[in-house]
């Protein structure tokens, strides 16, 4: 008997040590593991608000505005405090519709209960002001202040870029962002987007049961201040940047223009462009909706994302390369018949005298000529076989960054192409092909796809006599001089030629074709410069006029390339916009009146 009411009392004590362990436990979960609790009691008395830092302003190079912020208001909502209220009173206060409040509504109660999240953003200050008065009638909302881009002129909009809320993938990805937060989409706001951005902080303050700030909690011990974004001087010249958008209204193509002693960016124009402001606040999604729908696409930028064939300006490239392989020199001549002899004439090439050594070549454009060249480079005898030569020739093609990224700051910049011996194996079959297969890429047609940037860049280097800076579009980050981040761009990149004496004779060619050749009717009073024209076939339509520059001719202070699609020859289109855009900077006026008025009011969309 006294044994088994011992045992019970084991019994007993076992369940009593079981439920004692089963309780702790719950409570260290409830307290400790489980939060939902302590933020649901916390939000209850404390509301945390994001402060969100000004995005860092961005210069000219002159120190002239181009982005800067002005005062907008998100509205937030944590969907566990909301209780009754008159649902069409805070619509009409906010603008919106009902349908579109119930839609976000839904949205913040599936991102969480007790947390706080975006109804409606980027309220005006106006209706800030209107809201403050009713807040109390609110329970759960609160206003949370924030920046928005404002562009004092309409210009540089695939330069600057434009600014967009996270998706669920960016945050994924960076810790940093939250739902409802804005990063750079592209251009400046995307390359530079950390220093741009800043650094977000957090004020708790408690609140009553009405919802009303009562003051800082804890004395503001535990709050965390912003820092401000960081300030960047862009290379662009505003008021070069905004001529040249004038002179490209309604054309299609690009413009690069840039500072050959420091790779500097001058203008970057990709034509038609927009409004960067139609791409801030409530009414960016519906921008961004019609502008990618519109048929002339107004969001790609022609400049770095587009790939037409050079034309006759890769000649100057071909020059070079001849000179350097020792199958060509300034007294070297070739025959033209209108075209190119060996070929029946093929390529064709426009009338003028016959033959012509190197500089009348470069000056007078002959597809002839560079056909003549590109041979004489491909089969060259130093090489055991067409296969070394070609890959010679292509290596130091790429070498110009020619279908090959300059490797810029400029955001989403793409490569353009140079065919290689396994596509042409592809095509052809494998030792199916020869110098005459593919003599069409010794005047830049064919496969070959360079863009803009790229031109420029080719130019610069041509300027430069032989090497170049990384083309950039930042100048200066803040006040700090020991930043690192710019330091790429100072460092000098060669190419595989690096004779000056080649291209002193490419300079010459060059300013022959100013002098008495291609691109005689574009002379400047005043300015000594260097051209190559040049009409880029184009197999969906008309062809592209091509046009590219330095000047002055000695310590040359722009190097510009000119494209404008579907317009014909060279000297007809782009090169007149070049020649204008050259007087402009360098004389800091234009005295041909008649023809900037012109070009100015000529529509080519369409044309």
């Amino acid at each position: 008997m006294i044994n088994q009411y011992s045992n019970r009392k084991y019994i007993i004590g076992g369940i009593i040590i079981v439920f004692s362990l089963i309780f702790t436990f719950r409570i260290f979960y409830l307290q400790i593991v489980d939060t939902s609790y302590k933020y649901s009691a916390d939000n209850n008395s404390q509301r945390r608000i994001t402060k969100y830092p000004a995005r860092g302003i961005i210069y000219d190079r002159n120190g002239k505005i181009l982005v800067f912020n002005e005062a907008a208001f998100d509205i937030m909502v944590i969907p566990q405090q909301t209780k009754h209220f008159d649902t069409l009173d805070l619509c009409k206060t906010l603008e919106i519709s009902y349908e579109e409040f119930i839609t976000q509504y839904k949205k913040a109660i599936s991102y969480s209960t007790y947390r706080p999240s975006v109804i409606v953003s980027q309220i005006s200050s106006k209706t800030y002001a209107i809201l403050q008065e009713k807040m109390f009638k609110f329970p759960g909302f609160f206003v949370q202040g924030r920046t928005l881009r404002k562009y004092p002129n309409p210009i540089a909009s695939h330069i600057l870029g434009y600014v967009g809320e996270v998706n669920q993938n960016i945050i994924t990805q960076n810790s940093y962002y939250k739902q409802g937060d804005y990063i750079g989409i592209s251009g400046i706001e995307k390359t530079y987007e950390q220093l741009l951005r800043g650094q977000k902080g957090v004020s708790i303050y408690m609140v009553d049961v009405h919802n009303r700030i009562m003051g800082s909690f804890g004395e503001g011990k535990f709050d965390t201040a912003t820092v401000v974004g960081t300030n960047i001087k862009c290379t662009i010249d505003a008021d070069l940047q905004q001529y040249g958008e004038l002179l490209m209204q309604h054309k299609k193509g690009s413009i690069v223009a840039i500072e050959p002693s420091t790779g500097e960016v001058l203008m970057l124009i990709s034509s038609p462009s927009y409004d960067p402001s139609m791409l801030v606040g409530r009414i960016r999604s519906k921008n961004y909706v019609e502008l990618l729908k519109d048929s002339l696409k107004p969001l790609f930028n022609r400049a770095i994302m587009a790939s037409y064939p050079p034309g006759s300006t890769f000649k100057l490239i071909m020059a070079l390369i001849g000179q350097h392989e020792g199958v060509l020199n300034t007294n070297t001549r070739y025959p033209c018949a209108q075209g190119y002899p060996p070929l029946g004439g093929h390529p064709k090439c426009h009338s003028h005298a016959s033959p012509l050594n190197l500089i009348e070549a470069i000056g007078h454009s002959c597809n002839s000529y560079f056909s003549y060249v590109f041979k004489s480079v491909i089969e060259n005898k130093k090489y055991r076989n067409t296969y070394k030569a070609f890959e010679a020739w292509r290596q130091i093609a790429l070498s110009f960054c020619v279908g090959k990224k300059t490797e810029s700051d400029i955001a989403n910049e793409l490569s353009g192409n140079i065919p290689s011996i396994k596509y042409y194996d592809k095509v052809f079959g494998e030792k199916r092909w020869r110098a005459s297969t593919i003599i069409s890429l010794g005047i830049g047609q064919a496969e070959m796809g360079i863009t803009p940037l790229q031109s420029a860049n080719v130019v610069s280097i041509i300027a430069n006599k032989g090497w170049y800076y990384v083309p950039h579009i930042v100048k200066e980050i803040g006040n700090n001089l020991n930043d690192t981040t710019l330091n790429r761009f100072k460092i000098k990149q060669y190419t595989m030629i690096t004779d000056t004496s080649i291209y002193k004779n490419v300079i010459t060619g060059m300013s022959d074709a100013v002098l008495t050749g291609t691109a005689s009717r574009l002379k400047i009073n005043g300015i000594d410069f260097c051209a190559k024209t040049g009409t880029a076939q184009n197999p969906h339509g008309r062809d592209h006029s091509v046009f590219v520059a330095f000047a002055p001719t000695n310590n040359p202070k722009i190097a510009i390339a000119v494209l404008v699609e579907n317009a014909g020859f060279g000297a007809t289109w782009a090169g007149p916009i070049a020649s204008l855009i050259i007087e402009k900077y360098i004389n800091k006026k234009v005295i041909r009146v008649d023809l900037e008025k012109y070009i100015i009011e000529t529509n080519l969309i369409g044309n």
